[in-house]
């Protein structure tokens, strides 16, 4: 069974109630490696380890059927806020 980053994508939605996800199949479209960034409020409060624990649970049926995940970012809301660029100005 393959995985699709919409797989990917909608479980890390629901599952960590992010507010802004993105995946990447770096596999060349046979769902076995993956990059993630994941904005989500429950991140608040915990360690990057802790944090990539959480996004590992929330795909461990997934897992299964996964290479490698590479979790590029995992941030609250506020730090994503944060790191936005500024809109240009007219």
């Amino acid at each position: 069974m393959s995985v699709t980053a919409d797989q990917v994508k909608e479980k890390l939605t629901s599952t960590l109630e992010a507010t802004s996800v993105e995946v990447v199949d770096t596999s060349g479209g046979c769902g076995s490696a993956f990059e993630v960034y994941v904005v989500s409020p429950q991140f608040e409060g915990k360690t990057l380890i802790a944090r990539h624990r959480l996004v590992n649970d929330a795909l461990k049926a997934e897992m299964a059927h996964i290479h490698a995940l590479s979790i590029k970012k995992a941030q609250t809301p506020a730090q994503a806020a944060a790191a936005a660029p500024a809109p240009a100005s007219t």
